[in-house]
């Protein structure tokens, strides 16, 4: 019997994010996921070279890329529908398990182990799972930061709030802190800056 893992995998390109706003440079879950991989790798890094760590960085990387596999059933729901109160933020958190069980469950038997503690995310350990939601929060920070050098105002609000979650994870994770001191500002370099670097 064959299995429908990748086909739901490689459907990632077409989920819009961002949906109920205006983007300079549209982004997909596939694009998302493939950078905030790259984030929470570098995290794990720093964090093992600089902070004393001991996380696998490439486990983290693979945790990072499945960490939107639920949004291959369901669509990418927009924060403000999402976190609308604490009851609906609760049900959209069942739908999203309930996801990550059908996208476990397309996989043959004798993988599903393997991947139970990738794919769904209540089974990720708790460390991994707060670098890659560093890294999630980073590069969706990176992206308003994108949109408003674009001109693109409606990313203002975004900036400001993903601002706020940024500060209290630099204050709480020196990995955090040494990524935007040494990393974030060059970003959003143009292609002229970096040829000058």
């Amino acid at each position: 019997m064959q299995s429908t893992f990748l086909a739901w995998m490689f459907r990632m390109p077409l989920i819009k994010r961002w949906s109920l706003m205006f983007c300079v440079k549209p982004e997909n879950i596939a694009e998302h996921s493939h950078q905030v991989a790259i984030v929470a790798h570098l995290l794990a890094v720093i964090k093992n070279k600089k902070f004393g760590g001991q996380v696998n960085a490439d486990r983290v990387a693979t945790c990072a890329l499945y960490h939107e596999a639920s949004e291959t059933r369901y669509g990418d729901i927009v924060n403000p529908t999402k976190y609308a109160n604490t009851e609906i933020a609760r049900e959209f958190k069942k739908i999203e398990y309930l996801a990550e069980q059908e996208c476990l469950a397309s996989l043959p038997q004798e993988f599903q182990e393997i991947f139970d503690d990738i794919i769904v995310q209540d089974n990720v350990s708790e460390e991994y799972k707060a670098i890659v939601k560093a890294a999630d929060i980073l590069v969706a920070y990176i992206k308003a930061l994108d949109e408003i050098n674009h001109h693109n105002p409606e990313f203002e609000h975004v900036k400001q709030r993903l601002g706020t979650k940024l500060t209290q994870l630099q204050q709480a994770m020196p990995e955090v802190q040494y990524f935007t001191e040494t990393f974030l500002q060059a970003c959003t370099a143009s292609v002229d800056k970096l040829s000058r670097s």
